[in-house]
This record gives C-alpha cells, structure tokens and sequence, in this order.
C-alpha cells in the first residue's frame, strides 16, 4: 500500500457530501457496527510501508488511539484536522513521502474490538481507514488498555522500507490516558492476531523491540480520563522517557504529531515550527509549544546498520525479542538537536 498522492480538493467534496447528506465521518461505528472492519483486523496480516517511482523516500507513520471511554473523540479530532496533518507535512517539507497507518486500540480483556489496524496509505484512503474504526467506548475500567498488544504487532507484524533500506526508524505515535498491561499474553495474540506464542512477551521486552524500528511516542491528550494522573505519566515516562508528553489540548494532536515528525527529521527547529503553526491560523501553538520543548533539545538516535537477522527471527522474519543488541548509533546532531542518517 501507501500509493497515491492526497488531496485536500478530495477530503473537502467527501466532506461537503457527507454534510449534505447527514452521513457520518464515522458512519461504520455510528451504524451499530459491533465487530472489526475487515480493512482494519489485524489478524494474519502484516502492514506495509514501501518506496515506489512515485514515492521514493516512503517515511512510515502510524498513529493509533485509545477509543475506550472518553477517549472516543480523539479519531473524530483527528479526521477534521487530517487536511492540516497532510499539509505541514508535505506542504512544509517536514517529511517527502509520509505513508500513515492509523489504528484503535481497546482492551483484550473485555472489549468486542480489542486491536484495528490500517494500511499505510499516501492518499485519500488514509481517511476512509479512520471512518472504519469502531469507537467502541467500553473499558476495563481498571486504569488499563491493550496498549501492549498494539505494540506488539507494530513491533512483529510491519514492514517498512524506511527501516530495511535506510536503517531509519519510522514513528509511532499512541494516543491514550492509561497504562499497558504488565505483557503480551499469549492466548490474546493467538486469538486476536493469529500468532502462536510458547510464552507471555513481557512489555519491557516488547517496548525495546517496537523502540527499535519505530521511534515510539505516547501522547496523553486533556479532557481525557486520566489526564494529569501521576500513575499514568510515570508509567509510560519510565518506558518511553521525554516521548511520553502531555498536551493540554486535545485540539492540539494533529499538530503536536506534525511537528514532532519535524523534529525528527531534522526539517525544522522548534521555533521554526511553532511559526509554521501561528502562519496556519492554529490556535494550538502554546500548547505544542509546552508539550515539545523537552524534545526540542533531544535527538532522534538512527541505527547506523540496516537491520540483520542470525537464524532467531520472529514472526514474518523480524528479529525475534532478545535476539538482536541495538548496533552502535550515529551522534552527529544537527542544528536541532536530532540525530539524522
């Protein structure tokens, strides 16, 4: 997947028709719709993000969100604002070909539609991905959600071209207001992906896999839940350090993503991008401000070699856990601060 070039003129007609005729961005989900969509079920799959003639530069990103309790509403601020995402992106040059996943994530213990994964997709059909997913609500109600396994199957169900060409990471981005659980259970990937597991993945373990190939944030968005709650951002800030950020605005997702995608690319300073967004008309600019400026200063450690494997490879040919040690990384940091190949 990921062909094709988006178009705002198309996002805006679907818009239009959709208004017009009292349809849903969301019309799957507020149709009743209680079971995974088939684009959207992880189960025996595995994503792809490619290079081709017409995209050869492919940037994988995939950005999946808790659709659990009151953080149902993120995917519908992310589909009003995905024309600015789109925009900074190709517009402003942060990234040349960005191929974007998006994905839902619930909890395996109780919820109908525990994990929903996309396609990476260049064009238009990213939005038709987003207006699959269920916004199931539910929860365990335990301060709890499945974020693990959605690790797990970026870490062993994507394959990336930016990765296995360039030795470059693509970026992840969870969305959420909870912990992970404590591992990967075996009988949820065995039901729910069609892996067959001997044992439990500890997250630990998992989390310096999908680190490996995916420079992984957690974004932790206001109005949500558990927004503010200490247990929650130490959780992931002992997992993810500075990549585990805080944003007072749920408005401000799209542009948090965009900006940190920036960073990383080393396209921009964070000044420089905060003037991106105030030349936008977006009123998210302190709030981006506040929630990037710790990373501002960090960098974006790159593999110096591309990905290898020794006879223990996991799913689909990926390095199984604990098979692999991270190679050594390259430090020349430019100008902001992030490491770039």
């Amino acid at each position: 997947m990921g062909s094709g070039v988006w178009s705002t003129d198309v996002y805006e007609a679907a818009d239009r028709y959709r208004r017009a005729t009292g349809t849903s961005a969301f019309a799957y989900s507020d149709s009743g719709a209680r079971t995974v969509h088939p684009a959207l079920n992880p189960y025996g799959v595995v994503r792809e993000s490619r290079d081709s003639a017409e995209h050869p530069q492919s940037l994988a990103i995939a950005v999946l969100f808790d659709v659990t309790g009151s953080m149902r509403q993120v995917p519908r601020t992310l589909q009003t604002k995905l024309p600015q995402l789109l925009g900074m992106l190709l517009r402003q040059g942060y990234a040349r070909d960005p191929q974007i996943m998006f994905g839902a994530i619930g909890d395996a213990t109780c919820d109908r539609v525990p994990l929903q994964v996309g396609q990476f997709e260049s064009d238009n059909r990213m939005d038709d991905d987003l207006g699959r997913i269920v916004l199931e609500g539910g929860g365990g109600g335990q301060l709890t959600e499945s974020y693990e396994l959605a690790m797990y199957f970026m870490a062993r169900h994507t394959v990336t071209d930016c990765w296995e060409k360039r030795g470059r990471r693509g970026y992840l981005f969870l969305i959420g207001d909870e912990m992970a659980y404590p591992k990967v259970k075996a009988g949820e990937v065995r039901r729910l992906i069609g892996d067959e597991l001997r044992e439990d993945v500890p997250l630990r373990q998992i989390v310096d896999e999908v680190t490996r190939r995916w420079d992984t944030y957690y974004l932790l968005p206001a109005t949500s839940c558990h927004y503010g709650d200490r247990r929650v951002r130490e959780f992931w800030r002992e997992l993810l350090g500075q990549n585990a950020v805080e944003l007072d605005d749920l408005d401000a997702v799209c542009e948090t993503i965009a900006l940190t995608i920036g960073l990383g690319e080393q396209a921009i300073d964070l000044d420089e991008g905060l003037r991106d967004l105030a030349r936008t008309g977006s009123a998210a600019t302190d709030t981006v401000s506040k929630a990037l400026a710790p990373l501002a200063g960090g960098r974006r450690v790159e593999v110096s070699a591309l990905p290898v494997t020794d006879g223990q490879s996991g799913a689909h040919g990926l390095p199984a856990a604990g098979a692999h040690a991270l190679p050594a990384a390259r430090t020349d940091a430019g100008a902001s601060g992030v490491t770039r190949l």
